[in-house]
Order: C-alpha cells, then sequence, then structure tokens
C-alpha cells in the first residue's frame, strides 16, 4: 500500500483518517493536504495539521445555506477536531487543548446528527457508578414509529470515539435499515473526560445497562441485537455478550482474546522488552518526550496511562492484564464474527486463538490486502468489510 508517512504509527492513523470519507467524516484532499504538513513521529505538527483543517472548514461554514452542505462541514470539523487531539495524551493530562477539541467536536457532530434525514440524539443511560453516554441513530421516522428493527451497538476500543464509530460502520447499518447506537464506558474519550474513570476490564457492567435502555426503545428489535466491538473493543463487547446473553451476535474487528499477549507486548520492540516495567513515575514520564522512543510506543504508552488513569508502566501492564477472555469466551453463546486482518501489527494471531476457544460459534473470515482490507480493523475499507460484516448478520439473525 501506498506509505502516507514514513512513521507506521502515523501512516495507519492517517489511512483511518481519510477512510472517514467513505461514509461522510473526511475528505481526501483535505487528509492529504493534512498529511503533507505533518512530520512524521512529531506529534506537536500532527495537532497544528488537523487544528488547521478544522479551523478551515469551520470558518466556511457560515457562508452556507443548504442543510446537507452544513452538515457535511459539521461532521468533517468533527473529525480533524478529533484527530487534532489524538496524540495529546502523554504527559500533561492538563492541557486544555484536551478539553477544547473535545468540546468542538462534539458540538459540531450534534449540530450534524441534527440534520440527517432521521435525526440522531445523545442520551446518557444508568450504570453502577457511572453513566453510558449513547448515540441513538433510529432506522425510522416518527410517522413510522412501532416499526422494531435489528440493531446493531458499537462500541470503540483503546483510544477511538463514538462518534469516529458512526464513520467507520454505524451509517453503513442505518443504510441497510438497521438501528444504529455508539456507546462510551470508562476509560473512552468522553467518560474518561468528563467523569475521570479509567478503563474497566468488566464490560458487561457498560453494555448491559445499553441494552437494558435499548429494550424500552419501541424501534428495537429486542431479538436482533448486534454487538460490535472495534479494535481492542472487540475483547469488550465479546467478554460483555459472555455475561448478557440478551446479545444475539458479536462482531469482533478483529479478534483478540488477550490483550498483553499480543505483539504489542510480546516483540522485542515491545515497551517492557525495551524499557522493562517500569515502577517510578519519574522513568515512566521521561519516555513520554524522549525522542529515540519511537511515536508508536510513545502513543501506545501515553494514551495507556491517560485512558487508565495510571501514572507508571508497572501500573498500566498490571490494569491491561486484565483485559483477557480467558475462561470467559467459553460462556458466550452467540455467533461471533472473528475478523482477522492479514496484516495486522497489533493483534495478530489473536482471531485464531479465539475462534479455536470458541469452536463452531466463530465465523472467522480473514481480509486480506488483496482487497486492501488487511491493515488493522481492515481499515480504509469501510464499505467492503461492513459489506462483509452484515450479510453475515443477516444470515445469522436478521433472516434466521
Amino acid at each position: 500500500m501506498l506509505r502516507l508517512s514514513s512513521d507506521e504509527t502515523f501512516h495507519f492513523e492517517l489511512l483511518k483518517l481519510l477512510a472517514h470519507a467513505s461514509y461522510g467524516g473526511s475528505d481526501i484532499a483535505e487528509c492529504l493536504v493534512a498529511a503533507g504538513e505533518i512530520v512524521p513521529g512529531d506529534f506537536e505538527s500532527w495537532y497544528l495539521a488537523w487544528n488547521r483543517r478544522a479551523e478551515r472548514v469551520l470558518s466556511q461554514i457560515p457562508t452556507l445555506q443548504n442543510p446537507v452542505s452544513i452538515r457535511d462541514a459539521l461532521f468533517r470539523a468533527a473529525t480533524y477536531s478529533r484527530a487534532a487531539d489524538f496524540y495529546l495524551h502523554g504527559s500533561d493530562w492538563d492541557d486544555p487543548r484536551i478539553a477544547a477539541l473535545w468540546k468542538r467536536q462534539t458540538e459540531c457532530f450534534d449540530k450534524a446528527i441534527a440534520l440527517l434525514s432521521v435525526p440522531g440524539y445523545r442520551a446518557l443511560v444508568k450504570a453502577d457508578g457511572f453513566d453510558v453516554p449513547v448515540i441513538v441513530f433510529p432506522a425510522t421516522t416518527e410517522a413510522e414509529e412501532g416499526k422494531r428493527r435489528p440493531t446493531i451497538v458499537l462500541g470503540n476500543g483503546y483510544d477511538g470515539s463514538m462518534e469516529e464509530l458512526w464513520h467507520m460502520h454505524g451509517a453503513a447499518a442505518a443504510e441497510r435499515g438497521y438501528n444504529v447506537v455508539v456507546y462510551e464506558g470508562p476509560g473512552q474519550p468522553s467518560v474518561r473526560r468528563d467523569q475521570g474513570l479509567g478503563f474497566i476490564h468488566n464490560w458487561e457492567a457498560v453494555v448491559s445497562p445499553v441494552l437494558d435502555h435499548l429494550a424500552t426503545l419501541p424501534f428495537v428489535d429486542a431479538r436482533k441485537i448486534g454487538l460490535l466491538g472495534y479494535s481492542m473493543g472487540g475483547l469488550l463487547a465479546a467478554r460483555a455478550a459472555a455475561f448478557d446473553h440478551r446479545v444475539a451476535a458479536v462482531f469482533q474487528i478483529d479478534g483478540l482474546y488477550d490483550f498483553t499477549r499480543t505483539p504489542i507486548f510480546t516483540s522485542d520492540q515491545s515497551l517492557s522488552s525495551r524499557f522493562g516495567d517500569g515502577r517510578d513515575e519519574k522513568d515512566t514520564q521521561a519516555l513520554l518526550v524522549n525522542p529515540k522512543v519511537p511515536a508508536g510506543l510513545r502513543w501506545l504508552l501515553g494514551q495507556g496511562l491517560w485512558a487508565f488513569k495510571v501514572r507508571t508502566r508497572a501500573e498500566l501492564l498490571e490494569r491491561m492484564a486484565r483485559f483477557s477472555l480467558v475462561g470467559v469466551a467459553e460462556k458466550i453463546r452467540c455467533p461471533v464474527f472473528v475478523g482477522d486482518a492479514a496484516d495486522d501489527m497489533f493483534f495478530k494471531g489473536q482471531p485464531q486463538v479465539m475462534a479455536e476457544v470458541l469452536g463452531e460459534r466463530a465465523t472467522v473470515v480473514t481480509f486480506t490486502g488483496e482487497d486492501g482490507a488487511g491493515e488493522h480493523c481492515h481499515v480504509g475499507t469501510s464499505r467492503y468489510s461492513s459489506q462483509v460484516m452484515y450479510e453475515w448478520f443477516e444470515e445469522k439473525v436478521v433472516n434466521a
């Protein structure tokens, strides 16, 4: 694949932002302009380039009249604002840009979804000790209320947002006539910011309240709910389905089974292999600003510390080790779509382990570079990968 940056991590994130264009979250040339302004491995240049894109799109909105033009611009401004924030979660958790950029992306996204043909809306779902923010995209208008439809519930992983998922796989589900619900739990963008909560491993505590809420909605067919987990969210979704059997099908994008048994933790280039487990906070913080540490490792560490709300590598690894389906996956009763990215740089080998544990409940689909789908989570092929996933869902659930 043509490289968008000489830095592997930057290439992947640029590809993901470029992929938003498939369902209205970005524009191709705008992403390429930003890519040309970014210095490989330089987090500040990343912020400046994407903030510049967001501000430029926002400056155009006051001149627009057509609701479609306004909606599209707002979606793009939201995406570029999220992108500007992506590498800011290092040593300075009080960086004012972390809150300001998220406030801007949220406002833009909310204005945009209000302009959809069937508007989306936000809600807060009560869980045990925290709130679960959701965005609901009904498949039907008020005039069609009472017709219950299948619903796709989407959750992100280590670093992504619920707004991102609308453009990756949510809009594709809506086009097929499904309700779409995106949500976030502790450790994920809005809950980490608004409630100050780091990741928890018992993800059923997040998903079950969402399912309770869906049961109250007159347009949801509670027998036909698909739970999609993206990246690390694949493990979280599977964990939730193991304890809440109202889920009719799980999508693991991709098939993560045991987080700390992946190459990003076990290879010779992993943080612990190169720098030790690290129980000293100053030592951990020093790695975040050390230019000799590859950008991917600096980001992995900084994002992890922020999202798990811990200060040392040792604490982070201890928390991450809880994110495992060992002894849990066997409890899943529903069919599971296990995505396998042939060129995955993060979870290589994990889908095969997951499939072996699940047995006949698993449908393993290997996505390859021949279809442009071999990258982690098949980034860049939202239309193709959604085609494969939702055809499977129709076979296993909708038309079963």
